[in-house]
């Protein structure tokens, strides 16, 4: 669907600010999104992003709605994994469930199955069934020693079942794989791993900032002092001038 010039050149403002607040202020990038959509509801990117953003806010039923909305006009399964998601947002992680199970899951590239796969885990852990999440993740993608966009967060999902599941020492392990791969900082795998490492974090800074501090007042103290106690030196010093001067003469 095309939209007038001007109209179209709003719409798009608002859909940059929905992107460009997204991550950082998901409330501020749903406000947008809702401009956006008042404007030109009938474009599959604009329903798309409505989608987005109101996932990112945890409005999964508006956002379930929105994404299926935006299905229906380009016939892509490529939202597949995220409504999964939305369903266990929602407290069904039964419907996730089905929906791993459906022909569209075939059509999505390897992104989007590696995306369903962690849906899926994920709707597992939901229903008690951390031993079969285990198992669901495991895959020729864990496997692989080749890194991609998924990657850290595939192997981070598997560390984080198999501590649920009490496998600590396998839970350190993929941590560190997680780490390894995650050069953007996409997960806290970081953290996690310190955490079982049973690393503690200090705040070094803070702690001489306070200390300086004391010293600081210390000094000040003590200057306070000294200067009372030469002070009163001096005025003894001139009225024992005064008392000899007399006397002298």
């Amino acid at each position: 669907m095309s939209l007038p010039k001007t109209l179209a050149e709003d719409v798009a403002r608002n859909l940059v600010m929905v992107a460009n607040l997204i991550d950082e202020d998901p409330e501020q990038a749903y406000a947008y999104s809702r401009i956006a959509l008042r404007l030109a509801s009938r474009v599959a990117a604009v329903r798309e992003a409505a989608g987005f953003a109101a996932y990112a806010t945890q409005k999964y039923s508006e956002a379930l709605a929105e994404f299926r909305a935006s299905r229906r006009m380009t016939g892509s399964v490529d939202l597949w994994p995220v409504m999964a998601d939305c369903e266990r947002g929602l407290g069904r992680p039964e419907r996730a469930m089905a929906m791993a199970g459906e022909p569209e899951v075939q059509r999505l590239d390897k992104a989007g199955q590696v995306e369903m796969r962690l849906v899926a885990a994920g709707a597992r852990r939901d229903m008690g069934q951390i031993d079969a999440a285990i198992v669901t993740l495991q895959s020729p993608e864990l496997a692989s020693s080749a890194v991609h966009s998924w990657t850290p967060r595939l192997r981070y999902a598997y560390a984080d079942a198999l501590l649920e599941a009490g496998r600590e020492d396998e839970a350190r392990e993929w941590f560190g794989k997680a780490l390894e791969a995650d050069k953007d900082g996409a997960t806290d795998a970081s953290d996690r791993l310190a955490e079982l490492e049973g690393v503690e974090f200090v705040d070094a800074l803070g702690d001489d900032d306070e200390h300086t501090g004391e010293a600081a007042d210390a000094d000040v103290r003590a200057t306070d002092v000294q200067g009372a106690d030469t002070g009163g030196q001096d005025a003894d010093d001139d009225d024992d001038d005064d008392a000899e001067g007399p006397a002298k003469a």
